[in-house]
């Protein structure tokens, strides 16, 4: 809530003003540039320019096309570790000499995985394609031999002269040359660029403003401008025109960005100075850092484990192979004798290294990485399709922008919000005020006490046919009193439309449009519009306000403008009635600083003049659900940090109010010192109170940082002595991440339930965030609504962007994106937490099912000699991944919930498991290798011990090679399913589907590759016929699979069933919570609404900037006609 005093005086004396700037400290890194080189240009001469090899208008952020597509994207493709290593393995098995393996066992899996990866990348460059092409190919009206015609923005080349309209685009960085407005000015909405809506003002230099849109003056301007070479410096520029033998010095205030929006400007001339790749919007954009999950590195070191262990089996099993071949291998070489290019054991050892190198490839999953990426592209479109997260007033819903995070949205530690527009909705509302003591604003029942505000408590401005309709208030007893004539509440008004620097515009007959510097004026001004009191219009010298109805003209005769330092505004003005008085309005605190005894002198000259007339309460209202959001990511173990460039006092209002801060805290610590010295001094006595002890030197951190001093290590949780928050601004900020000061601050901050830095600069944002990713190694999320925070949303793991009203930038940058800072709990407690639970449980069983399946050959090697002989078929070998297992882990990956949503977010504590990486780690994968080879163990030994020496009814055997074959791989099908049965929580009719569908499929597909048919045609390829009808019938087949299964599946219920038991974590304990309260429901808790602090904090200008005072005194905002007094009110 934002309290603002009133105050009018009568000045019988003439007055003199002095306005000082606040001055902000910062610190910007700058690259110094060397070698400076500048940009040279003529005005309408393309030949001259043409020398320079300047790029034209058109911007590229595809990366690929028709005839570059498929080398670049394998060549890409091939930098994974995996797809390579099966490239590699495709070579080696085109070896005759060492492939065990028929080639189309790598190839067909590689070509799928390569082609599904391929055509994703071409879906998402087609995109890019066709949003360059809506770009390149907008209109512009541009200045081509006299003449004003309309070209394509591509066809835009440095040094044209273009013409833009009021609500256009800016199509390139240019020069100002004329405009429609007086002295050259334009005014334009830079909201995609800093995120800032208020409106700016460029002027044109004079010797051009005077050519208007007088074309032919502009086709002869032929003036030269050396200027800086492109840069992404978005408020500097610094060049010289020359013209007519005169040079006039340029800055940023003659440029217009491209990006930038012309408003209240009918048209204006500008000359080209950068295009496309040059503008400083497209120099801003650069590459996007490719951001890799935690699981995604940990996936490459663990799939580097798996190289070292096959490589290692592979030694050995060569080495069994050179000692068999020594001790027995030459008994058999009567009838397989040693090929022409095998000389002794040793060198059939090498041989078979690498082909037991190939047979046991799969042990490095090929569909791995494919895999993770169906899968996060599944989550994501759960993402896009939630309806919860659906914002109806705007028709936006959230988007994912990104595939590759979604796992890391259940493990963030660390959120870093933005205040303004994120926090807040950015729209202030004048909610009540206080005149002579009177508040208005409430509401009354007939016994005159107050009662909540009702919507059939809404005043009716139909009187007033100026009002504006979107505004609301909620107390008649206003109304009344304005219409009452009240001398007070007439001046308290009047105050309110004199006060100020708004500009007006009448776009449609009677509809007024106010352009503000900030929606606090904005706010007031609409607020005394509806009661009455219309400001219209003004010039540099008088304010025109319509008073219930009469039409009154002011002579302005001084504004003292508002500033960071002043926090407050003044206007001298003189009255109709020839009464000179002076209006002020300001933040609360500074005014009562202003009543305040000390001041007891000033009294003693003013107060015979000075009167207070009343108080505003305008409120930039917390967006629904805020504090709700905050309590319960604060539940789930998640630190929330606020990182804003508005002034202190506001920022800590609220903190307090989204109850990051909270009255009940131990303290509040406060870093304001503007040295060195004094930050250092202020932190470590924040620490000491926080955790006395961390200052010793005896202090497990203090030592490790005694020893780690040069690489950024894992800096461990300090818990302190109670509930504490901090504040810290810009100024000590900026010192307090200069070297070693950066970790004091890192144990000060972490140590705190809650963290507000203000007065901060875009750079500050990203070296907090990027401070806490480096040494405490957890998942940051950023999220914010304006240009200003792209910094920190790249830096951060995760970055979010809020569709607010600052533009679009911050959204076009971030990882995800939706219009409610509610929907972040459901975002990271929901979707965030079921995506990390299914990944995890995906890579849990894809690992196990690879092992068991690959180590099955292991096994086998010690009865065929070290030969590198297959258990397999070749066709089972190529299918199990791609075909037999690929559906009911996706299913598990894609439809899994341990809970449902409503559970996920009443339990916040299910989400803690994440944070600390509970569920995927190096010691769940050890795990699954354990696993996996007791289940091969079994899976091998099991069938060999069923069908040894075993016959058939009729007395025919069946202890053959494909029989056993056949058994193995049947066996390890149904293993699979049960396995994955087991670890399913959540059944739907389609997982039904693919779990129990893939297992009757795989015996439809062995049934047709064990057929007659088949083998006829291709003899040599399919070669097991009819043995699946000859050992599907058989009681040993089933035997075995029963027996397999069970012996399989018995450790893992047995470990489940200890682990709940002996060592049970928190989640565990809310699961069981859970399922309680799922057989024994309770009735329906009762909403308690969130308790928000009842001292008053002032917040006032915390978006109010320094307006348009200089400007307007200037009389540079005259338009060239009359200004029309508008009657049409009457």
């Amino acid at each position: 809530m934002k309290y603002i005093k009133v105050f009018i005086s009568e000045i019988p004396w003439n007055c003199s003003w002095h306005c000082s700037a606040m001055s902000v400290h910062e610190r910007e890194n700058e690259d110094e540039q060397s070698g400076y080189e500048e940009r040279i240009l003529m005005a309408n001469d393309r030949n001259y320019n043409s020398v320079f090899d300047y790029p034209d208008n058109t911007i590229k952020t595809s990366k690929y096309s028709f005839f570059n597509f498929l080398p670049i994207n394998l060549f890409e493709q091939f930098q994974r570790l995996a797809n390579a290593y099966f490239l590699i393995l495709l070579f080696l098995q085109l070896i005759p000499q060492i492939s065990s393996l028929a080639w189309y066992t790598t190839v067909i899996p590689l070509v799928v995985v390569l082609a599904i990866t391929g055509v994703k990348d071409a879906i998402d460059d087609v995109k890019r394609h066709q949003s360059d092409k809506q770009v390149n190919n907008r209109s512009v009206l541009m200045l081509v031999d006299g003449r004003v015609v309309e070209r394509k923005w591509m066809n835009v080349q440095v040094g044209d002269i273009i013409k833009l309209q009021n609500n256009h685009p800016v199509t390139a960085d240019v020069l100002l040359l004329s405009s429609s407005e007086p002295y050259g000015l334009t005014y334009i909405e830079t909201a995609d660029l800093d995120g800032e809506t208020n409106l700016k003002v460029k002027q044109a230099i004079s010797v051009t403003c005077e050519m208007e849109d007088n074309l032919k003056l502009l086709s002869a301007f032929d003036g030269e401008v050396r200027c800086e070479p492109p840069n992404n410096k978005l408020d500097k520029f610094s060049g010289i025109l020359t013209y007519l033998g005169y040079t006039y010095f340029l800055d940023h205030d003659r440029l217009l960005l491209r990006g930038c929006i012309i408003r209240n400007t009918d048209w204006c001339y500008g000359l080209v100075i950068y295009t496309g790749p040059d503008t400083k919007l497209m120099q801003n954009s650069g590459r996007s850092t490719f951001k890799r999950t935690h699981i995604d590195r940990l996936m490459n070191v663990l799939v580097v484990w798996i190289f070292l262990v096959l490589g290692a089996m592979c030694f050995l099993l060569s080495i069994g192979h050179g000692i068999w071949e020594s001790n027995k291998g030459y008994f058999f070489q009567a009838f397989l004798p040693w090929q022409h290019f095998i000389g002794s054991s040793t060198t059939s050892s090498a041989l078979v290294f690498w082909s037991y190198f190939i047979v046991l490839n799969t042990m490095v999953p090929i569909s791995l990485y494919v895999s993770v990426e169906i899968i996060r592209l599944g989550n994501s479109y759960y993402i896009n399709w939630d309806r919860q997260m659906f914002y109806a007033p705007k028709n936006i819903p959230a988007q994912a922008r990104t595939t590759t995070l979604n796992e890391e949205l259940g493990q963030v530690k660390y959120v870093f919000s933005d205040k303004t527009g994120t926090l807040t909705e950015n729209v202030m509302v004048f909610n009540k005020c206080s005149i002579n003591g009177k508040t208005y604003g409430y509401s009354y029942d007939a016994n005159g006490h107050r009662v909540p505000v009702s919507p059939n408590d809404k005043v009716d401005f139909s009187y007033n046919r100026l009002a504006d309709p979107k505004f609301s208030f909620y107390d008649n007893a206003l109304v009344e009193a304005v219409k009452s004539e009240d001398h007070l509440v007439y001046l308290f008004f009047l105050c309110l439309s004199l006060c100020h620097t708004v500009m007006s515009e009448e776009k449609v007959e009677g509809e007024l449009v106010y352009q503000a510097q900030s929606p606090d004026e904005g706010a007031l001004v609409t607020a005394s519009r509806n009661f009455g009191f219309v400001f219209s219009s003004r010039t540099s010298e008088t304010i025109t306000v319509i008073e219930m109805g009469k039409i009154r003209v002011y002579q302005l005769l001084a504004i003292l403008d508002f500033s960071y330092e002043r926090k407050r505004m003044s206007v001298v003005v003189r009255t109709p009635e020839d009464r000179v008085m002076l209006f002020c309005k300001g933040a609360d605190t500074i005014i009562y600083e202003l009543l305040h005894p000390s001041c007891a002198s000033l009294s003693e000259v003013t107060m015979d003049h000075l009167d207070l007339l009343g108080a505003t309460a305008i409120e930039d209202k917390l967006q629904s659900g805020v504090p709700e959001t905050i309590c319960t990511l604060t539940k789930a173990k998640i630190k929330v940090w606020v990182l804003t460039g508005d002034k202190q006092e506001t920022a800590v209002n609220i903190a307090y109010s989204c109850r990051i801060f909270k009255d009940e805290m131990d303290g509040v610590f406060v870093v304001e010192g503007t040295d060195r010295e004094t930050v250092l001094q202020e932190l470590r006595a924040a620490r000491n109170k926080m955790k006395p002890e961390s200052l010793l030197e005896s202090d497990p951190i203090n030592i490790c940082l005694a020893r780690k001093t040069k690489i950024p290590f894992r800096m461990l949780d300090e818990m302190p002595n109670g509930s504490f928050g901090l504040v810290i601004n810009g100024c000590s900020l900026a010192y307090a991440l200069e070297g070693n000061m950066e970790l004091e601050l890192l144990r000060t901050a972490c140590m705190c339930k809650g963290v507000v830095c203000c007065r901060m600069t875009p750079l500050q944002k990203a070296q907090v965030v990027d401070l806490v990713k480096r040494y405490k190694k957890v998942v940051t999320l950023a999220i914010g609504d304006g240009a200003n925070d792209i910094g920190m949303i790249k830096a951060a793991n995760i970055g979010v962007g809020i569709s607010g009203h600052e533009g679009m930038q911050a959204m076009l940058n971030s990882d995800f994106s939706f219009c409610q800072f509610r929907y972040l709990q459901r975002l990271l407690l929901v979707h965030g937490r079921w995506s990390y639970n299914r990944m995890c449980k995906f890579l849990s069983y894809f690992f196990y099912k690879n092992f068991a399946f690959t180590l099955v050959h292991f096994w086998y090697a010690f009865f065929n000699g070290f030969s590198a002989q297959t258990v397999y078929d070749t066709w089972f070998i190529t299918c199990y991944n791609l075909i037999y297992t690929s559906l009911p882990v996706l299913g598990l990956s894609l439809f899994e919930k341990d809970v449902n949503e409503t559970w996920s977010l009443c339990y916040p504590e299910l989400y803690e498991p994440g944070q600390h990486n509970l569920y995927f780690n190096k010691k769940e994968f050890l795990k699954c290798l354990v696993h996996g080879i007791y289940s091969s163990f079994v899976l091998f030994f099991v069938p060999m011990g069923t069908i040894f020496n075993s016959e058939r009814s009729d007395g025919k055997d069946i202890s053959d090679f494909q029989s056993f074959s056949l058994i193995v791989q049947s066996t390890l099908i149904w293993v699979m399913t049960m396995q994955i049965a087991l670890r399913t929580n959540f059944w739907t009719l389609i997982s039904h589907a693919f779990i129990w569908g893939s297992l009757g499929f795989y015996f439809c597909i062995l049934l047709f590759l064990c057929s007659d048919g088949l083998y006829l045609m291709f003899p040599s390829t399919f070669q097991f016929l009819g043995v699946a009808r000859n050992i599907l019938n058989q009681p040993q087949m089933w035997l075995c699979l029963v027996l397999s299964t069970v012996l399989c599946m018995i450790p893992v219920i047995g470990y489940n069933f200890l682990k709940l038991l002996l060592w049970p974590v928190n989640v565990d304990k809310v699961l069981n919570r859970i399922h309680f309260c799922l057989k024994h429901p309770l009735p329906p808790p009762v909403k308690t609404k969130v308790k928000h602090p009842s001292l008053r904090r002032s917040g006032y200008a915390f978006s109010h900037k320094h307006g348009f005072g200089a400007l307007i005194t200037s009389g540079k905002t005259l338009k060239s006609n009359a200004v029309k007094t508008s009657k049409r009110a009457l």
